[in-house]
């Protein structure tokens, strides 16, 4: 597992990483999350023992990063946004060669041909690294992560340069990796960070300002106050009832789902809960509700709340489907 307890890096009266704490546990798939700047790459760094910190402790399967680095580090595969490869070396070569840097005791010649299955080399073993692809080094980059099976990887933007079917094996692969290794993926990449990740940390200007997984960031970040509906029943009079409803403050009809079933766009006063309310007065008139879910926000526009203030990131607010249906509304 990983333990960071108040870590803390500073260069001269500014503040890279500031006072941050969390852990990820044994067989779980951290994300972290952080705009350009906001010490997301210092924190690995500091992870991996390249810098040290200025304050706090970050430890690795329980080992203090700075007090005993070689044994904390051999706890630790990286695999880092650019992998460390020497281009004029074969594949095989490179990986004999990072198999005795790490002095790794497995069994040399199965342990690598396992890893090279894992991460689909073994048609380009006996070729230069600097005759691959970009997607190609991008998997001897993973290769090397893990030689010697380490118990913690730290992977910073591990599918870059891949195409969407090495997307998806790196993905299965990591999720794979995850039940047995602890892991911290970071990406830019939200969709990929949602798909694989069980847990996400992101860091804004030095501070940690979220903890949790996916839903309940989402959840807790859209307050539940706008809800999506498929109703079967007249419109006219549904939309009455919804009007009717203490704190809903706007109703729009939608699209056709089916015959005689809309979908219906509600939005209630920031706070309120009005689910209930409107489960018992469209019972009571028999109007079947076939399907009701919250409007939560998307991953990218959590980021972006937390981030930036808003889910536009300061950038002009988008017509909302509530905007657009309103418009087609007062021009009816």
């Amino acid at each position: 597992m990983i333990e960071v307890r108040h870590l803390t890096k500073s260069y001269g009266p500014k503040k890279a990483v500031n006072d941050i704490s969390f852990t990820a546990e044994d067989g779980q798939v951290l994300g972290f999350l952080g705009p350009n700047g906001a010490g997301k790459s210092t924190t690995m760094n500091m992870l991996t023992g390249y810098i040290s910190s200025t304050e706090g402790q970050a430890f690795i399967n329980g080992v203090d990063i700075l007090e005993d680095p070689i044994k904390a580090k051999s706890f630790i595969g990286y695999l880092p946004e650019q992998p460390p490869l020497y281009f004029d070396m074969t594949v095989d070569e490179y990986l004999s060669f990072v198999y005795s840097l790490k002095k790794c005791r497995l069994p040399k010649k199965s342990h690598l041909a396992e890893i090279c299955d894992i991460v689909k080399l073994n048609d380009v073993r006996g070729r230069l690294i600097k005759n691959l692809s970009k997607g190609y080094k991008q998997r001897v980059g993973f290769a090397q992560a893990l030689v010697g099976n380490p118990k913690v990887l730290i992977l910073d933007e591990p599918t870059v340069g891949l195409d969407p079917k090495q997307i998806i094996e790196i993905r299965t692969l990591i999720k794979r990796l995850g039940k047995n290794h602890t892991v911290i993926l970071s990406s830019h990449i939200l969709p990929e960070v949602q798909a694989v990740c069980d847990r996400i940390v992101v860091i804004n200007k030095g501070r940690i300002v979220a903890n949790d997984n996916a839903d309940s960031l989402a959840r807790n970040l859209s307050a539940d106050h706008k809800l999506v509906m498929h109703i079967e029943g007249s419109t006219d009079e549904i939309k009455k009832i919804l009007d009717s409803i203490t704190d809903v403050e706007r109703v729009f009809v939608g699209r056709q789902i089916d015959e005689r079933v809309y979908e219906y766009h509600v939005e209630a006063k920031e706070g309120a809960d009005v689910r209930r309310d409107i489960f018992r007065k469209l019972a009571a008139r028999n109007y079947p509700i076939i399907m009701m879910r919250s409007n939560e926000l998307s991953l990218e526009e959590v980021f972006l709340k937390l981030t930036t203030g808003d889910e536009y990131g300061g950038a002009e607010k988008i017509e909302t489907k509530f905007d657009r249906l309103e418009k087609g509304e007062n021009n009816k």
